[in-house]
């Protein structure tokens, strides 16, 4: 494989890393400073305490920020990606299971978890490929 080549396909999961920073940083933030009119958009009762919102938010930014190191360098951070693909895989297992038990407080959580497979999807294909570049290097 030439570099160039090579730095072509790193750039395209460079995209990936930094869509998923994006996504969930904005998410994160959101749900932190407007969890009130989001829950009464999606027609949810507001939890007993501000903090299982704040705690959960704030979770979510953090591991943004996570992929957007990993985008600044890829190949170094890969350990990064292999997190994420831990907490992609646990979260849209959940929301598969409270779907599927019929349990999920709002269906907008189910679309969370949807987009979260497609991320986990991407990453282990990143994982994967900068394999690759590791033994080939």
């Amino acid at each position: 494989m030439t570099t160039i080549t090579r730095d072509r396909e790193l750039d395209r999961w460079r995209w990936l890393l930094l869509v998923a920073a994006v996504y969930d940083i904005a998410l994160g933030v959101a749900f932190f400073f407007f969890y009130e009119p989001i829950f009464k958009a999606i027609g949810m009762p507001l939890p007993p305490h501000v903090s299982y919102v704040h705690l959960s938010a704030v979770f979510v930014a953090i591991q943004g920020l996570s992929y957007l190191l990993a985008w600044l360098d890829p190949l170094a951070n890969v350990g990064i990606v292999k997190v994420g693909v831990a907490y992609k895989a646990a979260y849209s297992a959940l929301a598969a299971y409270y779907v599927a038990t019929s349990q999920i407080p709002s269906m907008f959580f189910a679309w969370f978890g949807l987009f979260d497979f497609a991320f986990l999807i991407g990453f282990v294909l990143f994982i994967r490929w900068a394999g690759r570049q590791t033994a080939a290097a």
